[in-house]
């Protein structure tokens, strides 16, 4: 009986590629030989902060040209969508074929990010197998299923640029969603929103093409989406802390003495503060933001990783919370965040962010910057309750002052944490052994590998 061999290709950003490592990595300890797809900036930047590949042997790291050069700038998103889309397929192909010469154990499923949908279609061509993955959650990927329902009710044009300001109810349980704020409509320009929906269009196309779409939530979380469509699968959260080992396919470098330092503080007294891999604070903002921590009075650990701002802090303020205050410039954040000292999460709501929070159960102070965030702030303080998100000035600033005041208010409030500690319970039952995540997961790995042995009509319905 062969090995089952799966390729497994993420949308170059830090959100999509870590949690389609720890798949790997599960799938790895399961028996199946992995090759694991990045592009070569990507790919650059997650081993050169790679911790630990031991007993690892059969993930293979591999890289492929993303079309641009190495100087150009790949914050600019529309570049990278449409260099992507031009030149990755190509590229994959040629990889697939090389591998299947050289490799006694051929590839016999590809694993695609629905931001790389088009990697369907190349397994299509050559006759293998796939899955998709939603590394977001599965409500920002309900807007993208409906598409052409918004298209006919005039909310969004062929190209899906917002044309109305009224809300969009996509179910009676779904919570509602303006048009501006639908995952690929907040950018600034149209051409990226442009670029961006063309990726929304092929997951549409795709998904009818694959055996399975898997997604990094759980039924608990999100009932509604999951409800609305059952093809989607739940084999989530998929955390290193499931595994208790360290986090890998970081682009920048962990600073642990963070660890050390909350170990120094009391316990559930320390507001964490990280923004992901994308959010950029202008200078009001940045100021607003450092004040407002000071006025707080509490302890704080801030990841402020390489190129989120360009200010500098405002005078004296280093030396005035140098005995409270610890400043990272990146973090291991599912240690930071299962750490007794920490009280609560300031997250721009990424989905990786968001479901590490939850299985911590730790409540939210929101900040959300584009895409999916919007979605997922909306879930964190109306649907869960386990948050709160600030509101802007006339300026679109957050001040000190509302930094303050909902700091004050989400730790005065016992219900946040409460809250949090009940879906925490929930979604950790949903990964254990005989929970419906776990099951799913199990179910698919059985699938992969049964279908190594070319004797499988066991499929799941095609979308």
């Amino acid at each position: 009986m062969g090995k089952s061999h799966v390729l497994i290709i993420p949308y170059p950003a830090q959100g999509h590629v870590m949690p389609m490592i720890e798949l790997a990595r599960y799938l790895v300890q399961q028996g199946v030989k992995v090759t694991f797809v990045n592009t070569e900036v990507t790919q650059k930047a997650v081993t050169s902060n790679w911790q630990n590949t031991d007993g690892f042997d059969d993930l293979m790291m591999v890289s492929i040209p993303d079309g641009l050069e190495p100087w150009e700038d790949r914050t600019d998103l529309c570049k990278l969508t449409i260099s992507i889309l031009e030149t990755m397929p190509g590229k994959l192909e040629e990889l697939i074929e090389k591998i299947n010469k050289e490799d006694s154990n051929k590839l016999n499923c590809v694993i695609a990010d629905g931001g790389m949908g088009w990697a369907i279609k190349v397994s299509k061509k050559m006759g293998i197998i796939s899955a998709l993955f939603q590394p977001a959650s599965a409500a920002s990927l309900v807007p993208a299923l409906c598409a052409q329902r918004l298209i006919e009710e005039g909310f969004i044009s062929n190209n899906g640029i917002p044309l109305k300001n009224e809300t969009i109810q996509l179910s009676e349980t779904m919570p509602p969603i303006k048009p501006q704020n639908l995952p690929w409509a907040c950018f600034k320009d149209s051409a990226t929103i442009e670029a961006i929906f063309k990726v929304v269009s092929e997951v549409i196309e795709v998904s009818k093409m694959t055996e399975w779409y898997i997604c990094n939530s759980t039924i608990e979380l999100e009932p509604a989406a999951f409800s609305m469509f059952p093809q989607l699968m739940p084999i989530g959260p998929l955390l290193a802390s499931n595994r208790l080992a360290d986090q890998e396919g970081h682009f920048w470098q962990e600073d642990p003495t963070c660890l050390t330092w909350l170990d120094q503080q009391p316990e559930c007294s320390v507001i964490y503060i990280a923004f992901g891999s994308f959010t950029i604070l202008n200078q009001t903002q940045f100021e607003e933001l450092t004040l407002g921590l000071e006025l707080s009075n509490r302890p704080f650990l801030w990841v402020l990783r390489p190129g989120m701002t360009k200010e500098t802090y405002p005078d004296g303020f280093m030396e005035r919370v140098k005995s409270r205050g610890k400043i990272v410039s990146w973090a291991p954040q599912q240690k930071v965040l299962a750490h007794p000292s920490v009280a609560c999460f300031m997250s721009h709501c990424g989905w990786n962010s968001t479901i590490e929070g939850v299985t911590n159960g730790l409540p939210f102070l929101c900040w959300p910057y584009f895409a999916d965030q919007i979605q997922n702030e909306t879930y964190i303080c109306d649907i869960w309750k386990t948050g709160l998100g600030f509101n802007k000035d006339e300026s679109a600033i957050i001040t000190r002052d509302e930094i303050k005041s909902k700091v004050d208010k989400l730790l005065s409030d016992k219900m946040f944490r409460s809250n949090a500690l009940d879906i925490k319970e929930k979604v950790t039952n949903s990964i254990k052994k005989g929970g419906c995540s776990n099951t799913n997961l199990t179910n698919f790995t059985e699938w992969i590998q049964k279908e190594a042995t070319h004797d499988s009509t066991d499929q799941p319905d095609s979308m």
